[in-house]
């Protein structure tokens, strides 16, 4: 039998109606022990729309979800095109996300200034500090990051980090999580790319920087094959009903990892997406047993 990602949706609501817990799982910033939920979002292509309630409507839609089941971290970045803009334009008045987003230029000056946008785009109606600002792709991190502290010191922004979505720059990544203590690292780590779990995530860990995970799901790709598969049955050692919960706990299975930021402009997605900060996770055993699923079913 292959289960369709609507079907498994259903079961999803079938467990989160009688599933145990009631508040999504938290996991500590280390920095100050600040909790974040488990569970966060991305907006690379998602949010890159214009104007029109025809695009605007489901990504309303999906922060109303985001927020209703718990979650609480946006990530952007000035790269995104609009997506800045219109998380800002979408946010409602009761909605607090825990912000993030990215200096993505070279200079002093032009870093300070297209922060500040963003920082406008982004929350237009803050009251508080930005909460987390990120150095994209460690571009001209060095310079970034004198400003960044003097921010964080002057409490303009809450906490800083640094960003990149390749495994080439691990090794950059880990010097500078080692000599700099950022406050947070956003990285790419998923069942398929599991570069990170050899330095830089327990470099992570020894110096209790959070982590943020980008593409989870490897751009779509983890799910080409293995929706043509019925979930196994050790899928409910975890409370999970769908691949996408499966492959989010995998990730939340590594004790370094504070919360992935899968991107979606589906409510329904999102909400699925969400029901991984629920229930249990997965052991060490039960994590080689997805990967080996996972990337069996992609040969």
């Amino acid at each position: 039998m292959s289960w369709s990602r609507r079907e498994v949706l259903k079961l999803s609501a079938a467990l989160a109606a009688g599933g145990p817990m009631e508040r999504m799982r938290t996991r500590p910033i280390p920095r100050t022990g600040e909790q974040l939920p488990v569970i966060g979002m991305g907006t690379y292509r998602t949010f890159d729309v214009g104007d029109s309630e025809e695009a605007r409507r489901p990504l309303r839609e999906v922060l109303r979800r985001l927020f209703e089941g718990g979650g609480r971290v946006i990530d952007s970045s000035p790269m995104y095109g609009r997506a800045e803009q219109v998380v800002g334009e979408l946010l409602e008045p009761a909605q607090r996300p825990f912000f993030a987003t990215k200096v993505w230029t070279t200079g002093r000056e032009e870093g300070i200034a297209q922060m500040r946008q963003s920082m406008r785009l982004m929350a237009p109606r803050a009251d508080r500090p930005f909460d987390l600002m990120q150095i994209h792709n460690l571009v001209d991190w060095r310079t970034h990051l004198k400003t960044l502290r003097a921010w964080k010191e002057a409490g303009t922004i809450r906490y800083w980090g640094i960003t990149h979505y390749t495994g080439a720059a691990f090794g950059e990544m880990e010097a500078v999580v080692r000599t700099e203590k950022p406050d947070f690292v956003q990285l790419p780590y998923s069942v398929g790319a599991r570069e990170a779990e050899k330095r830089l995530l327990p470099a992570c860990a020894e110096h209790g920087v959070a982590v943020l995970v980008e593409r989870p799901f490897e751009a779509g790709s983890l799910f080409r094959d293995v929706l043509k598969r019925p979930l196994p049955a050790w899928a409910a050692e975890m409370d999970c009903a769908s691949w996408a919960q499966v492959f989010l706990k995998f990730i939340l299975g590594h004790p370094a990892v504070t919360c992935p930021i899968p991107a979606t402009s589906n409510p329904e997605h999102m909400a699925d997406d969400l029901r991984a900060g629920y229930g249990r996770l997965p052991d060490e055993p039960l994590r080689r047993r997805i990967v080996a699923e996972a990337t069996g079913a992609s040969r």
